[in-house]
């Protein structure tokens, strides 16, 4: 039994995360901004599986808030063994807009945030001789759309550094990159889900159960599915020029 933390473990991927963990018998730190959601999605799991939830109200936006939870996972009474840096959200903002604040506020959610807590846990697992930590990255980081491939081709890059000097220490890194994921991330960013191909949707459970299978194995890039795999396989290979095009396509599915 470990205590796994996970950010924005109140829904979507980070909830399926929280209910995996669960199940096995972990105990549980779940960070999110909604403190009613907290509290509702800890009581569910204390129920449901029996085991000890933890809830810290924080908004990875905030850099104190960061560091608030930074220090949770150094801490040495009660250990975190694993880590999952999960929260985050879709962008619609061109690039060229003047109004620049999307932009930086996903850059500190889903870049600076990991960062802090990546190196957080990643000294006190290391000092330990052991540990996880799952950056959740995305196949978006393969393709060019907009700030948010930036942001998650930094985590999948930032994901294999941080593996590099880990490298023999005990501690598994591991970078999600899902695809389309039956959760509600994909309603409030805006995307109809009817233009999407089904056979291209995931369940969400099966995904990170596919993620833990993948941890397990010491992998450090974990893709999903055997047809993300190949799709993934496919942006790695093809000319720069037609990744481009091709996420010029997937964008116009946005809703307006």
């Amino acid at each position: 039994m470990v205590t796994a933390l996970v950010t924005g473990g109140t829904s979507g991927i980070g909830a399926a995360f929280a209910r995996a963990f669960a199940e096995r018998g972990d105990n549980l730190v779940l960070v999110a901004r909604d403190e009613g959601r907290l509290a509702e999605t800890a009581a569910q799991l204390r129920h449901a599986f029996g085991v000890e939830v933890e809830t810290v109200s924080a908004d990875m936006e905030n850099r104190d808030d960061v560091l608030r939870v930074a220090a949770l996972l150094e801490r040495a009474e009660n250990p975190i063994g694993i880590l999952v840096n999960n929260a985050g959200f879709g962008i619609h903002t061109s690039l060229l807009a003047e109004d620049t604040t999307p932009h930086e506020r996903a850059l500190n959610v889903m870049g600076r945030a990991v960062l802090l807590l990546g190196a957080a846990a990643g000294r006190a697992m290391r000092s330990r001789g052991t540990g996880t930590i799952i950056n959740i990255s995305s196949v978006a980081g393969n393709i060019t759309m907009g700030s948010y491939s930036a942001i998650k081709a930094w985590v999948t890059s930032y994901t294999e550094g941080l593996a590099v000097e880990l490298k023999g220490s005990g501690v598994q890194v591991t970078a999600l990159q899902p695809g389309w994921v039956h959760t509600e991330f994909h309603e409030r960013a805006g995307i109809r889900e009817s233009s999407i191909p089904k056979f291209l949707w995931i369940d969400v459970d099966e995904l990170v159960a596919d993620c833990l299978a993948d941890v397990a194995k010491g992998k450090v890039i974990s893709i999903p599915s055997a047809r993300f795999k190949f799709l993934t396989f496919f942006t790695r290979h093809l000319p720069r020029s037609t990744i481009r095009s091709i996420s010029g396509r997937i964008s116009s599915s946005r809703a307006h």
